[in-house]
């Protein structure tokens, strides 16, 4: 029963507490980037957080049975960059496959996917505090909600102001930056709430 109290720790942690966007500052480009409209930033989310899961798992799987067992964790960059590289080619292509409106409306942030230091930072976090497998799984998993939460919320706010009467210096990239700090700022409140 620990073991499943920790895991929803470190999910939880990963989603809300410690949360990459807005904790660590981590994938600000495809934050700021997709948030515009609420239904784009979804899929963006949904996409990203699959990526963070398969990059958990195979992550994981490549620095203990590789990497560690033959004393070359001084790769783990360079292995970690090719795998999050390789799985965002497969996302995307099953993404214009399946759905080419949806390949449209994310563009270029897409293939961004691969350059996104949150997931880079995921795999980094993941060996750092060395979890298991399973616990890497969640981490991704819930490392991924959070990007997709904080996206959410930032493209839900971007959208009411649309119509809001903002004053003429603070429309576009001033305005977003400060409810992005706000948004920062707002979930410091969860800080120190949960060290995993």
């Amino acid at each position: 029963m620990d073991s499943m109290i920790q895991i929803m720790l470190i999910f939880i942690s990963a989603a809300v507490v410690n949360n990459f966007v807005l904790a660590y500052f981590l994938g600000i480009c495809p934050f700021l980037g997709v948030s515009k409209k609420t239904d784009t930033a979804l899929n963006m989310g949904f996409a990203t957080t699959f990526v963070m899961v398969l990059t958990a798992a195979i992550s994981w799987l490549i620095n203990n049975l590789i990497l560690l067992k033959y004393n070359l964790p001084f790769l783990q960059n360079v292995t970690y960059i090719i795998t999050i590289a390789s799985l965002v080619q497969l996302v995307e292509l099953f993404v214009r496959k399946s759905s080419p409106s949806l390949y449209r409306s994310l563009g270029i942030f897409l293939p961004l996917i691969v350059t996104n230091c949150a997931i880079l930072g995921l795999a980094l976090f993941s060996a750092l505090r060395e979890y298991t497998f399973v616990q890497s799984l969640f981490f991704g998993l819930g490392a991924g909600v959070g990007f997709t939460l904080a996206l959410v919320i930032m493209a839900g706010i971007r959208e009411e102001l649309e119509f809001a009467d903002v004053p003429e210096s603070l429309k576009g990239a001033p305005i977003t930056l400060l409810v992005a700090g706000m948004l920062a700022l707002a979930f410091m409140g969860f800080a120190g709430l949960i060290s995993a």
